[in-house]
């Protein structure tokens, strides 16, 4: 496969046009093929700019927990806090597909970045339902609890291991959760020009994030810092692990086996999670899970506020990620960013 300059161009449009329009206040992208970064634009921020990735930080946690953690693993077998109520039956796979039922434990973020309060914190969760038997996104719960595991098992604080497991050895270096970008501005979270109020959640929470300490603590769900290069980069490594970092069959489960096709209640259609990510899909609705319409159907990913997105295609090779500052209360207009820039960036092969 080879870039098709022509098209290149104008997904690098279409991206400026999000700026330009005072739609987003800035936004970066990258393409990579054949294991190396082959496109990178920014429009609205400095080259060498990094940004806050939301969810799209959950491949992160998902590809070290692949490394320490088996599916069925129960968490009251690391972390003997995480009991009463039905919670002792809470497994690996539960956490990682949305469907242990605590979408929305509450976790503050001082309380998270130290272990110990974490700890305390799982002990007062309650669940909404019984394990496995709905999905619901949780947006940063079950990925503390993940951490916390492979805490656990590692000895050591998360944020180190996913220094130590993932980004040094991919050679990642501006991607960081919990640790200061060297050399590198994080762009602070802001509002499009002409939205006068665009926060879909608390605008207080979200604009926390602007905070270094809040940056510090390493919301494993949500927390992460990166270039578009660096997660394009990692993407590429999980289609095909040049440097052996997982067990074959590990990786290839978790970035290709579906393990629920239980139905999302905010898209409406079959969430199609594997340990971590989402699978495009043969079903006609890889759009609707923000894969755009010109993937292929073995596509995997991971989306975030904003309409970022980042996934990888086996059928192409090409890896993907668009990052953003903007908060937009219009989720739909984010839905809609993130396929529109999906669609024409599979197109660029």
């Amino acid at each position: 496969m080879t870039l098709l300059p022509d098209r290149v161009d104008r997904l690098l449009a279409v991206a400026d046009e999000e700026v330009a329009s005072g739609r987003l206040p800035a936004c970066q992208l990258a393409l990579a093929l054949g294991g190396e970064v082959v496109v990178r634009h920014t429009a609205g921020a400095p080259p060498e700019s990094a940004f806050t990735t939301f969810s799209v930080t959950k491949a992160v946690t998902a590809a070290v927990a692949w490394m320490h953690l088996a599916p069925e693993t129960k968490v009251v077998e690391l972390v003997p806090e995480f009991t009463g109520g039905g919670k002792e039956h809470v497994t690996v796979e539960h956490l990682l597909t949305h469907t242990a039922g605590f979408p929305r434990a509450p976790m503050p973020t001082e309380q998270g970045a130290d272990p110990r309060a974490r700890r305390q914190r799982f002990a007062t969760w309650r669940l909404d339902w019984q394990p496995g038997t709905q999905l619901e996104y949780h947006a940063t719960s079950a990925h503390w609890v993940v951490a916390t595991m492979v805490e656990a098992v590692a000895g050591k604080d998360f944020r180190e291991v996913v220094r130590e497991r993932l980004v040094d050895p991919l050679g990642l270096p501006t991607l960081r959760l919990g640790e200061d970008v060297p050399a590198l501005d994080v762009v602070h979270l802001g509002a499009p020009s002409d939205t006068p109020d665009p926060l879909a959640a608390d605008p207080t929470w979200l604009l926390r994030f602007n905070d270094r300490a809040v940056r510090r603590a390493g919301i494993p769900g949500a927390g992460a810092v990166s270039s578009a290069e660096d997660v394009a980069l990692l993407y590429q490594h999980l289609l095909r692990d040049p440097k052996g970092l997982w067990d074959p069959a590990v990786l290839a489960d978790g970035t290709g086996h579906v393990r629920t096709t239980l139905t999302d209640p905010w898209t409406g259609v079959p969430a199609n999670r594997t340990l971590g990510l989402t699978v495009a899909g043969d079903d006609g609705k890889a759009p609707v899970r923000q894969f755009g319409r010109a993937t292929g159907a073995r596509a995997f990913g991971a989306s975030g506020l904003g309409g970022q997105i980042a996934w990888a295609d086996p059928d192409s090779g090409l890896s993907f990620c668009f990052l953003t500052n903007g908060l937009d209360r219009d989720q739909v207009a984010s839905f809609v960013r993130a396929n529109r820039l999906s669609t024409y960036a599979a197109r660029c092969v």
